[in-house]
């Protein structure tokens, strides 16, 4: 199931590489869902202050849609880290954006430092 920490840590990482706002396009792609739904769940975060969101334009992180995605990204990149080196798994980063929004801070940081003791 894919739920508004995915579509969250999404906007991030394309905000990331390129000017907002990002396409509802690109986002359901990335998230695997239709378009509907991906509209859909747009409108959810910008209810709820997280984005704003304009039809055929995209949507835009607010200040506290990133720093929502800002805490996401940590569990992100440790949950990434962690199931490449650990695990070995082929689809680490697609896992990773799975569980990122599903784990506590106190999970992300003592395998920061699990990660950190190799």
């Amino acid at each position: 199931m894919t739920g508004a920490p995915q579509y969250l840590l999404v906007l991030y990482l394309a905000e990331r590489r390129d000017s907002p706002p990002v396409s509802p396009g690109h986002v359901a792609d990335v998230v695997d869902r239709s378009p509907a739904a991906t509209t859909e769940m747009l409108q959810r975060l910008e209810s709820r202050g997280l984005v704003t969101y304009e039809p055929y334009e995209g949507a835009t992180l607010t200040a506290a849609g990133r720093d929502a995605a800002e805490e996401l990204y940590e569990a992100y990149t440790t949950l990434s880290t962690f199931f490449h080196e650990v695990l070995e798994l082929d689809a680490y980063e697609r896992e990773a954006m799975e569980l990122a929004g599903t784990i506590s801070p106190v999970v992300v940081e003592r395998l920061e430092s699990a990660l950190l003791a190799e």
